[in-house]
This record gives structure tokens, sequence and C-alpha cells, in this order.
């Protein structure tokens, strides 16, 4: 008995100097490879500064939205911030699986919030039509869906449309991403492009109201590009474009953009194109989940994020864009020596960005962005579209892929065959019922 007590003492003050330690620890649940570390590393110091109180990082990272979801929709871990993306933010909203970030803890002097561009909170304002978002996340990187090429390959001329995905001369030329939201949400306004010109739809209409029609209307446009696509993926795509080896991946903007660099650097050019039909614009934001615990330290993390210098410091590590949209910003994504070209950006920056040098991959001029529309969760269509998406992928192998698989099934029938060749002239041999 004496020993089981002390267990229980024991236990209850670990538990106890835990709960004080908690008060002190921050657990951030990010992306990999998405803050630059000595943003990271220098938020304590910060924090004592802004505070007088000392925090400890815990830092972790996933791999894919709905890892991270499960983890706290089932797992009930108790992460303190995390950085979801466009639709996961919205479902999380939907299922009250965040928490609103308590700026009050933050003296109004002190708060950055406001540097999120207008364009950025209006688009996340669409996740919901019941919550203010804004109390809820704050905004991270952006960016755009379209199709990064090589031009030594590819004409220009020819990528005016996603229709490219169906042009013969791109026959086992093209890697497409394996990420059936981001596909259907450009796909479907190719597929509706007559309505939207005849004002009988809106792009935003398109992508927010999912239906059994234009998921099917998608999957045929998918199923009749099969012969084009060379291969299915989330990261690999860009790496086979900076070598030269294939001629188009439908990308997102900021891995386009890596790749137009690593390329530059062995001599491949690259170029990155939204098609006139228009696009998704996506986001990545910062939000406080349910179960977390130090949602104090959460919410100044989330405020030194949106501090400009830390902005760029971030989108120079990471190779995206932030959403934050002060001058100092402006001023560092004007650069005349770097491009050529003007893009009306007022639609970010505000009066004064009608003409800005802008790296236009980054910051598209606004007349692309007005063909653009904000992707959403799939809600109770999303069984039927990874059933779409799944009925797509088997049934293009690709033609290597269809031959290796012809060449093993051919082998397994051969081998099949010998066997039982071999077990009829064997003496004493019969088959057997497998239980």
């Amino acid at each position: 008995m004496k020993k089981i007590l002390s267990f229980a003492m024991a236990l209850c003050l670990a538990v106890t100097a835990f709960g004080a330690d908690r008060a002190h620890t921050l657990k951030v649940y990010n992306w990999a490879d998405y803050i630059d570390e000595e943003v990271l590393n220098e938020f304590p110091a910060w924090y004592k500064q802004m505070t007088g109180e000392d925090v400890e990082v815990i830092y972790q990272t996933f791999d894919i939205n709905e890892s991270m979801l499960t983890q706290i929709e089932v797992g009930h871990e108790d992460y303190d911030v995390i950085c979801p993306s466009e639709y996961i933010i919205e479902r999380m909203l939907r299922q009250g699986l965040l928490q609103k970030i308590d700026k009050s803890q933050i003296p109004d002097s002190l708060q950055y919030f406001d540097m999120v561009s207008p364009f950025v909170v209006d688009k996340f304002q669409q996740m919901s039509k019941t919550e203010q978002v804004s109390d809820y996340t704050v905004g991270y990187m952006w960016g755009t869906t379209g199709f990064l090429y090589n031009p030594s390959f590819v004409d220009k001329a020819d990528l005016q449309s996603w229709g490219a995905l169906l042009n013969p001369k791109f026959k086992d030329k093209i890697f497409m991403k394996d990420a059936f939201r981001d596909v259907y949400s450009v796909l479907v306004l190719y597929a509706y492009y007559e309505d939207i010109k005849a004002g009988k739809v809106t792009r935003a209409e398109l992508v927010e109201n999912i239906t059994p029609e234009r998921i099917a209307a998608v999957e045929d446009i998918l199923t009749r590009a099969k012969d084009n696509i060379a291969g299915w993926e989330v990261d690999f795509g860009k790496e086979e474009m900076t070598k030269g080896k294939t001629w188009m991946n439908l990308s997102w903007s900021g891995d386009a953009q890596w790749a137009i660099d690593e390329a530059s650097e062995v001599g491949v050019t690259l170029e990155y194109i939204v098609p006139e039909e228009g696009s998704n614009v996506w986001f990545d934001g910062w939000c406080i989940p349910k179960y977390a615990v130090n949602t104090k330290a959460a919410s100044w993390f989330i405020n030194y994020l949106c501090l400009p210098e830390n902005a760029i410091r971030n989108m120079e590590f990471i190779g995206y864009v932030s959403v934050i949209a002060s001058p100092e910003i402006m001023a560092w994504a004007d650069d005349e020596e770097s491009n050529e070209e003007t893009a009306d950006l007022t639609y970010f920056f505000g009066e004064g960005a009608e003409a800005v040098h802008a790296n236009q991959v980054f910051y598209p001029d606004g007349a692309v962005i007005a063909r653009c529309a904000l992707m959403h969760d799939c809600g109770e269509q999303t069984k039927e579209m990874l059933d779409m998406w799944n009925r797509v992928k088997g049934d293009n192998l690709g033609t290597g892929m269809l031959l290796f698989v012809c060449g093993v099934v051919v082998v397994i029938l051969a081998f099949a065959i010998y066997q039982i060749i071999s077990r009829r002239n064997r003496p004493g041999s019969s088959r057997k019922r497998r239980k």
C-alpha cells in the first residue's frame, strides 16, 4: 500500500510539474521546411522582451493536412498553434476545433495582425458564413495553381487554356498533381467556362458548390487526358522539370518558382502560366486548435510572424509568398532589375501599387487574380470526389507503367502455367482444397 501511495504521489507531482512547465511551453505544429529556423529560434527571446515571461518552443512537423487534423480531431493533441491549409481551416471552423486568437493579450501598439492584406482577409472570410474568420486564423503564405512548363518543348500559346491537358501533342509529357481538390478546382472552371462567360455562374460559386454533375464533368476531362499524363505527384514533379526530363507540370506557384530558380542554375529555362479560364487561389494560415494549452504564447507567436521583417525572412527561406502587405514588403517585391514588366498589385497592397516590378509567379497581376477563386472543403461530397479520383488514377497507369504491369502479368501467368504442368507430370500430385 505504501508503494502504491508513493507512486500515486509521484505521479501527481509529475503531472503538476508538467502543467506548470506547459504554461511556459509553446507547441508548434507546422509543415516541414515551412519557416526560417532563425525566425523560429529567436521567438523565445522576443517573447521574453515583450512579456517578461520565458517560453520554450517544441516544434513538430507534418506532411499532409489530414494527418495533422487527425492528431487534433481524434488524438486531442494539445498543440498550441498549427498551420493548416484553407480547406482544413474551413472544416475545423465548422467542427468547432479552433479557438479564437486571444488578441487581448497583446497591447494595441504591439499588434501586427492588420499587416495582413485586406485581399487575404476577404478571401478567408469566404470560409464561413457564421463566424468572423479573422478571429480564428491569420494567413501565412498564399499562391495560385498553374502550368510550370519548359519553353524548349512547349509553346506558351498552347497553354492559354486548361484544355492543353487534352492536346495530343503532349502525350505522356504532363505530370499531374496528386491533389484532387486542387485539380478539381481548376478543371471545373474549364468545364464550365462558357457558362462563366455568359454570366450564368461565377468562378467562386463553381469552386465552392461541389455537385455530382460537376464532379462528373471534371472526371470526363481527366479521363480524356489520361494518355497525356506521365504520372501523379505531390513533390517530385518539379524536380523532374528542373532536369528537363518532362515538358509540363500542373504546379503550385511556390513550387514553380523553386523549380525555375533551380533549373536556371543548370541551364534549363522554365516558365509558369495561369490559363485564361482561371485558377484557385490557395492559402495556409496560423490557428489555435481546440485543445491548445498555452493560448497566450500562441497568440503572440502568430503576431510575431506578422512582423514584416520576419515575413521577408520566411519568404526568402521558404520560397512562397507572405500574406503581409506592409510598405516594407512591397519595397521588397518591387525589383526592377530582376523584373522588367510591371503588375497591378493594388488588390494586394492598395493604392500606389498600380505598376510594381514584381515577380508575377509570386505576385500575379490583378487581371489574373480576378480569374481565381478560393478553394473550399468538399464537405459531404468528399467521398464522391475521392471515388472519382481513384477511378481516374486507377484507369491511368501511363504508357510506361502499363507496359511494366503487362510484363509482370505475363511472367506470373507463365510461371503459373509452368507450375500446373509440372504438378500434373509429377507422380502422386493432387489438388488440395485451401482452408
